[in-house]
């Protein structure tokens, strides 16, 4: 697989005249690169202007040209507020006692800005156990009932295919699967038969295996091409291309110098096709880098990477902390 991974990157006006200019080509939405590193078959083949692309490349440069609108929504950077309705999450496990506090934490997502509130009934964590499906569709079933028309996507991150068609008959819009479709053998064609969108995220083994699997010979160039994998294997069970948004499972079989590493040379992802979710709140990494133990004590650190993100493509964030997001995500796009 060829690979173009840019090295810098500019938006808007400075970004239009750079490509106007004929010394950039055109990056995501409304941005532009100068300078790219060449990857053909995982191999590094060169470090090159952009204006200076051979003609044999025009072709993957057009790759990472995106559009604005997924699952219906044209507003994009958008967030996407965090609501685990699970005693044991890494960060949010148990705040709520009641399935009218976990609705009323998601409606206060929403008044906060919010374009997307993604609701977990099963903890992924490291080391998490897999659950029964019918325990997490008991957590999951009355919150979208009652987040229903709250103005907002409703997305539910899960990785079982029962599930999958329970909350997308129930009201569901979308489905956040950490597992890419791989958990289970019906999860992409019941994704493809519900015409859902759909978020593929970049994971090695599972839950409870993952730590033990992160190994890269090129963090960034791997998951890209293992997640080009994910994404011909739902299109072959009939998924539509365009339902489709890809995350980089950052702190997934990844630890803290990975995490960041993936984060800084993100943009590489852009190569796939299709927008990009950055789910970087409160992670373990973030802390490590920042010396914050607690994950509540990480609003700072994980701001700086969602920030990060959407200046490397990120189209949605996924985060805990809407409110402050929505503002710094503002006073990005107004810079």
């Amino acid at each position: 697989m060829r690979l173009i991974e840019p090295l810098t990157l500019s938006f808007g006006a400075r970004a239009a005249a750079m490509v106007a200019a004929g010394v950039a080509l055109p990056f995501g939405d409304g941005g532009a690169f100068a300078v790219a590193r060449l990857f053909d078959d995982r191999r590094l083949v060169g470090v090159v202007r952009a204006g200076d692309l051979a003609a044999d490349w025009v072709d993957v440069a057009a790759r990472l040209i995106g559009g604005r609108e997924w699952a219906g929504m044209a507003a994009l950077p958008a967030v996407m507020g965090i609501l685990n309705v699970t005693p044991d999450s890494f960060s949010d496990g148990g705040i709520d006692d009641s399935v009218a506090a976990s609705v009323a934490r998601g409606l206060a997502m929403v008044e906060a800005g919010a374009a997307i509130i993604d609701i977990g009934g099963e903890s992924t964590r490291p080391g998490a156990a897999e659950m029964p499906v019918q325990q997490e569709l008991d957590r999951l079933l009355p919150v979208i009932e009652g987040l229903r028309g709250c103005g907002a996507k409703i997305s539910v991150d899960t990785r079982h295919a029962k599930v999958m068609r329970s909350v997308l008959m129930a009201g569901a819009d979308i489905i956040n699967d950490v597992a890419a479709l791989a958990h289970e053998l019906d999860a992409a064609e019941t994704v493809a038969e519900l015409n859902a969108p759909v978020v593929l995220m970049h994971m090695r083994g599972d839950p409870s295996s993952m730590e033990r699997l992160g190994h890269y010979d090129d963090v960034a160039v791997d998951v890209t091409e293992e997640l080009a994998l994910r994404i011909d294997m739902a299109e072959r069970a009939g998924v539509a291309r365009h339902n489709i948004m890809v995350d980089p499972g950052v702190g997934f079989a990844k630890n803290a110098a990975l995490s960041m590493e993936l984060l800084n040379r993100m943009a590489i992802l852009a190569n796939l096709g299709c927008p990009i979710l950055l789910g970087a709140s409160r992670k373990r990494f973030v802390g490590q880098y920042t010396e914050a133990a607690r994950p509540e004590a990480r609003l700072g650190g994980s701001i700086a990477a969602a920030l990060a993100g959407v200046a490397r493509g990120a189209r949605v964030v996924r985060v805990h902390d809407v409110a402050e997001t929505v503002q710094a995500l503002r006073l990005w796009e107004a810079l």
